[in-house]
């Protein structure tokens, strides 16, 4: 294998690739990057075999890179990407030779590799389905975005740890909870579905999917189901995730059907005061304010008998004149309001014991559930 290519086209493959080397992987062969060298394109690969990742780069251009000779070669994710990161040269020259090494080159540089037999690579296939799901790619990237913080990070629940995307006809329904709050996102499909679909696909996994995703509002995610597996193929990147085995909760019980009580405030507003708010709490992961209205001004307290206490209050706007006092999570109320792309939101109480939902009538595909918490 040999051949000459531009270090931002190799950085920038081996960049989206690496995201699937997993640095605790007890498999050493998975610690690297599987170079495929073709004709007029080269094909990175890298797994953990929890996500695999793969790139085509094709010459564009006839100076985007220069194929002297095929083959392929394991190289490790590690030490490649940092040399062509750090290399400050336009072109990298890369060869095998003595079948097993590798010379990494440039006019003023020269890295010698130990590679890896090609055969050693597990059989990874990345079929695609015949049944495919197209999505826009932004409107895909915002339902992970506004989901996927609210899953579990308890390995205990293994199936919370996960996005439930539930497909029937046209609507794609999205769930993620670690039994504390609830992010939904509902969206259309641009095409019916023929069959019902019900995945949990591992947050994390998801998550470094849709960093690849860059800011290309025509582009398509497809995905394409398999048994226990599920590809995703975006331009010229394929990413496989398992998917988790088991039943998501029916989390629809969880959504109250009727409030009491609905408050409309600015966005960054009641995220600031939440925020000042919640300097002085003790417990940083239950960080509990105490939310109160009467009238039209909203009070938000929370204290700490080490620290101190702090007081917050702003003008807020109600559908009617009840008044509420509910304690919550400052850390889930913030996350929930962050997922919102809006100027404004809307909180609505059923009671004080009962589920808060965080709502926006600028954009009604999504949903924040937030459980109170009980201070006495």
């Amino acid at each position: 294998m040999k051949l000459t290519i531009k270090k931002d086209i190799l950085l920038d493959g081996l960049n989206k690739v690496s995201k699937a080397i997993s640095t605790k992987n007890l498999i050493p062969v998975l610690s690297g990057i599987k170079f495929d060298l073709k004709k007029n394109k080269l094909i990175l690969t890298a797994s953990d075999n929890d996500i695999t990742i793969q790139t085509v780069i094709i010459s564009e251009k006839d100076d985007d890179f220069k194929v002297e000779k095929e083959g392929s070669i394991i190289i490790s994710g590690r030490y490649v990407l940092d040399i062509v990161r750090k290399l400050p040269d336009e072109y990298i020259n890369i060869e095998v030779i003595d079948e097993l090494k590798v010379l990494i080159y440039t006019e003023n540089s020269e890295f010698n590799l130990n590679g890896i037999d090609e055969d050693e690579y597990p059989n990874i296939s990345l079929d695609e389905s015949k049944k495919k799901i197209s999505i826009n790619s932004k409107v895909f990237k915002d339902i992970v975005n506004q989901t996927a913080f609210a899953a579990s990070n308890e390995e205990t629940k293994p199936v919370l740890t996960g996005i439930n995307f539930n497909i029937v006809g046209d609507v794609l329904e999205c769930n993620s909870t670690d039994s504390y709050r609830l992010a939904r996102k509902i969206v259309n499909l641009e095409n019916k579905e023929n069959e019902n679909y019900n995945i949990v696909i591992p947050s994390h996994n998801i998550l470094e999917f849709v960093k690849i995703i860059d800011d290309d509002e025509k582009a398509k995610v497809e995905l394409h189901l398999s048994n226990n597996k599920i590809l995703f193929i975006y331009k010229n990147i394929k990413f496989q995730s398992r998917l988790i085995n088991g039943t998501y909760p029916n989390t629809s019980n969880l959504m109250p059907k009727e409030d009491f009580l609905v408050i409309s405030t600015n966005l960054n507003d009641i995220y600031n005061v939440i925020d000042r708010a919640s300097i002085l709490t003790s417990d940083k992961e239950k960080n509990i304010v105490t939310l109160e209205t009467d009238g039209n001004l909203l009070t938000l307290k929370s204290s700490s008998q080490e620290i101190g206490r702090v007081e917050e209050k702003m003008t807020i706007k109600k559908n009617n004149d009840e008044n509420i006092k509910i304690s919550f999570s400052a850390k889930y109320m913030m996350e929930a309001l962050k997922s919102f792309n809006t100027e404004n939101v809307e909180l609505h109480f059923v009671g004080e014991i009962k589920p808060i939902l965080v709502k926006s009538s600028e954009d009604e595909t999504l949903t924040q559930l937030v459980l109170p918490i009980r201070t006495y």
